[in-house]
């Protein structure tokens, strides 16, 4: 479950022998507990992260409550008291575990939580333990100076996000609601960092994300032996319609949200706002092709099952495939990928999530905004629609509007947006303690 540290680990960037930051050394040890999440009730050490969180807020002087509702995936909350009790909470969440990470493709072992080159190296640096250490970080900051937050605030961290939280955020908003008595708002992933905008630079806040759907595609024909001329082959069938779907050109589609924030990318770098919006998505360099893929509705095909021996030609091949649309487009994108793939071809829905969208304005958006100006004044902050998926959903369905709100400053060359459930994820240490500044500011104020 954990790796020893090299040598180096505990020491600063140029050979310092103060101690790590804190939040550093959380993220790290997170990172060190091998939480890989395969997907279908398959995973491992969420339990241990888990206790690991809940020991660490008990050590602030709360008393959190660790919630298992399938055997070994743990979620754990615990509510820290505000000034102002008539405020509605805040929740502050993360989940626990991460995808899988193959460590031959990687330049470190993705699970020793390695500092090279002034970063954090390790799966989950980006995706999310990054932001776990900071909310630990911050709520510490506060509570160990004797301080309380302006509202109370709701602290948790669930199991099984990447797997859409099946077995995670929505058990525990089903069977644990009284967690979040009188919550109305939150922020978790996956926003508040800031992206090259030209030569300038500018911090996207996430204020909705894109509905999923994960299906599976069926081919079928007729059994035989692989010498002989077979019309009815179910892997030729099934790889026409996949290449069909994968090759397909999803048209752009606006939102309020996108139309913000592609007229903000356009003041920012100086270039007409009626240019395309692929273009303008292109002035963001790194961050580009994660910019392009809120306007327009995501067909990837992610995995391909069929036969079993060479000269065996199989009567049923499969394929999965990640879709991703804009909020209330799910029925219209189904209709529109089987008339893709064919009439032949079976569509079996394996997952369904709902799509977000809230607007860029109240007391929250405010003050968020105003603490990343605080912090590094004089960079705007833009909305933006995530393409991906967050336990924001499982929370909406209890009334509580979600935000994608860990701050991180980053250099203008870091690919970060690439890094998600990517190789060789990194982030900068830096960039961590700028978040828990940030988010201790935060919750200092609003």
């Amino acid at each position: 479950m954990s790796t020893p540290a090299t040598p180096h680990d505990d020491r600063r960037p140029g050979g310092a022998d103060t101690p790590l930051p804190e939040v550093v050394r959380m993220a790290r040890e997170l990172i060190r507990i091998d939480t890989t999440n395969w997907g279908g009730g398959r995973s491992r050490g969420e339990r241990e992260a888990a206790e690991y969180v809940a020991a660490h807020l008990e050590s602030l002087g709360l008393t959190p409550e660790v919630y298992e509702p399938v055997e070994r995936r743990a979620n754990v909350a615990a509510r820290v008291p505000g000034r102002d009790p008539r405020k509605p909470a805040l929740v502050l969440h993360g989940h626990l575990d991460v995808v899988p990470a193959v460590a031959d493709d990687w330049s470190v072992d993705p699970f020793a939580g390695e500092i090279r080159d002034g970063m954090l190296w390790g799966r989950g640096a980006v995706d999310m333990k990054n932001m776990d250490a900071m909310i630990l970080a911050a709520v510490g900051d506060l509570l160990r100076a004797g301080e309380q937050p302006e509202r109370d605030l709701v602290l948790a961290f669930f199991a099984d996000e990447e797997n859409g939280g099946v077995e995670g955020s929505q058990l525990v908003v089903r069977d644990r609601p009284h967690w979040f008595a009188g919550a109305t708002e939150a922020i978790s992933e996956v926003g508040g960092y800031s992206i090259p905008v030209g030569d300038r630079s500018a911090y996207l806040l996430q204020v909705g994300e894109k509905a999923l759907m994960w299906v599976t595609l069926v081919a079928r024909g007729r059994a035989g032996h692989g010498s002989r001329v077979h019309p009815e082959n179910a892997v030729t069938r099934l790889a026409s319609a996949v290449a069909r779907l994968g090759a397909a050109e999803w048209p752009v589609e606006m939102t309020a949200t996108t139309e913000r924030l592609l007229a903000g990318i356009a003041e920012i770098a100086g270039v007409d706002p009626a240019a395309d919006p692929d273009s303008l998505a292109a002035c963001t360099g790194p961050a580009a092709a994660f910019v392009a893929s809120t306007f327009r509705t995501i067909t990837n095909p992610t995995g391909l099952t069929a036969g079993y021996k060479h000269n065996v030609i199989p009567d049923e091949a499969s394929a999965t495939v990640d879709i991703r649309v804009l909020p209330g487009a799910e029925d219209a994108v189904l209709a529109e990928v089987q008339r893709i793939v064919g009439d032949d071809i079976e569509i079996r829905m394996f997952h369904r999530d709902i799509g977000l969208e809230i607007p860029f304005e109240g007391a929250l958006v405010d003050a968020m905004v105003g603490a990343l100006g605080r912090h590094d004044p004089g960079v705007p902050v833009l909305p933006y629609l995530l393409g991906a998926g967050t336990d924001n959903k499982a929370l909406s369905t209890i009334g509580i509007d979600g935000y994608g709100f860990a701050p991180l400053k980053l250099p203008a060359d870091l690919d970060f947006t690439g890094m998600f459930h990517g190789v060789d994820e990194r982030v900068p240490l830096d960039a961590l303690v700028f978040g828990q500044r940030v988010l201790a500011d935060l919750l200092r104020t609003y």
